[in-house]
């Protein structure tokens, strides 16, 4: 007999609507040139999405040199700097720009202090694509990236007076909020974001994991190790109790020896996980326990983006 299993879906998980749209970006792309159709870095971060659409004719590209100027390219849903669009223009390439418009208002952001003279603090991952986007819309030295709460202290601004700060969308909500404390109280002035720069996708993941944490024994994240939102999902898993929050890209990652003797599990995944994934998580589940599913819903997401207009039309221009 199959041992008694509860199964906690945690809600919102999975796609995002910055995500959603990224991946159709490059659909409608590959439909109205025809393959291929060249992206640079991953559209989203997620094996299976990335693997899907290069079967469709998507090619993946770290740099725009290894585009050839007759196709069209698709900058990814994370951002790219400034340089990358200019480049292409350059070369007189089609491009189509996929970054998440969340992450555009991000860099409107940036852009609007550094008109005030501001210099900019950015908090986010070193190497991350989002970050280096963000940071590469103004000139060098212009945007300091600080990671820690103790990066705040070694900060040396060019002018105490005149600072602003921004964030990667991805974010620990709760880390943000330490480090933003000790930027406000060293700099008393600094000024922040008008509403959160953290996405809305990444903030109700991260309270659902926070509303099924009570519950389980053991959580996993569906996600890709570098997916910067779900690796945080891991990390607020572990901090509201959870002994056991792993990262798992399919099910045939799950450690089942790990499973032992736990009774409830929650389930969620990052912004840039599609369902087929979770679905097959639980269907690994349920074929080795008798499964009870339960699904904890803490916000409803209606939120939709456009794709570009070059994409709508029948014009080939730049996007």
């Amino acid at each position: 007999m199959k041992q008694k299993l509860n199964l906690y879906l945690a809600a919102p998980r999975g796609f995002c609507a910055g995500v959603d749209r990224a991946i159709k970006i490059v659909e409608m792309a590959i439909e109205k040139w025809g393959a291929p159709v060249y992206v640079r870095h991953e559209i989203v971060h997620n094996k299976y999405v990335v693997d899907g659409l290069r079967a469709k004719g998507a090619v993946f590209v770290e740099n725009l040199d290894e585009c050839p100027t007759d196709r069209p390219v698709i900058f990814s849903a994370h951002g790219v700097p400034k340089s990358v669009p200019a480049k292409a223009e350059a070369r007189n390439m089609i491009y189509v720009d996929a970054t998440c418009p969340l992450v555009s208002k991000v860099h409107i952001e940036a852009d609007r202090h550094h008109m005030n003279g501001l210099q900019m603090v950015m908090i986010g991952h070193a190497g991350h694509p989002e970050t280096i986007g963000t940071m590469g819309q103004l000139p060098k030295g212009e945007v300091l990236l600080v990671e820690t709460p103790n990066d705040v202290a070694v900060l040396t601004p060019r002018d105490e007076s005149k600072l602003a700060y921004i964030t990667q969308t991805t974010l620990s909500v709760d880390d943000t909020i330490e480090i933003v404390k000790a930027l406000q109280k060293r700099f008393p002035t600094i000024i922040g974001p008008h509403k959160e720069d953290i996405c809305y996708a990444t903030t109700n993941r991260q309270e659902a994991v926070k509303a099924v944490a009570p519950n389980i024994d053991a959580l996993l994240v569906i996600g890709a190790p570098n997916s910067s939102n779900s690796r945080r999902l891991v990390e607020v898993g572990a901090n509201a109790g959870c002994k056991y929050s792993q990262l798992v890209q399919r099910a045939r990652d799950i450690d089942w020896r790990a499973m032992d003797g736990v009774k409830s599990v929650g389930i969620t995944a990052g912004a840039s996980a599609p369902e087929v994934l979770i679905n097959e998580v639980i269907d690994a589940f349920k074929d080795r326990y008798d499964v009870t599913i339960e699904n904890v819903e803490t916000a409803v997401e209606n939120v939709e983006f456009k794709v570009p207009r070059v994409l709508r039309e029948g014009i080939n221009t730049h996007g």
